[in-house]
């Protein structure tokens, strides 16, 4: 039987690939900007997320649309989504894909 927890982390990461920086044409898990998803046994779940400079103007409409797409999916207890700058978002960070769509290998 698979992992009730596993499986909800998984389809959140799905969800999470679904959404693009709107300045950079890559979702904003592949640009390796979730540093955690954690989920507990009563399915309450926390994202750890950053933004790729702590000026960045989209900062507000990001973690919004994460909370709002994350919410909606059914199992999803509650939801806290925690922006943090620390350690700072670099793109080593990002995924071997987005580096090659955004022609950095």
């Amino acid at each position: 039987m698979e992992n009730p927890i596993l499986m909800l982390e998984t389809e959140i990461a799905t969800v999470l690939r679904g959404i693009y920086d709107p300045e950079i044409p890559v979702n904003i898990f592949d640009l390796g900007l979730i540093y955690e998803i954690n989920v507990d046994e009563s399915r309450n779940v926390e994202i750890v997320m950053t933004m790729t400079a702590p000026n960045c103007p989209m900062a507000d409409e990001l973690v919004q649309e994460v909370h709002e797409k994350i919410k909606a999916i059914p199992a999803v207890n509650e939801l806290k989504v925690n922006l943090t700058f620390e350690p700072p978002w670099t793109k080593e960070m990002m995924t071997e894909e987005a580096m090659l769509e955004l022609g950095l290998l």
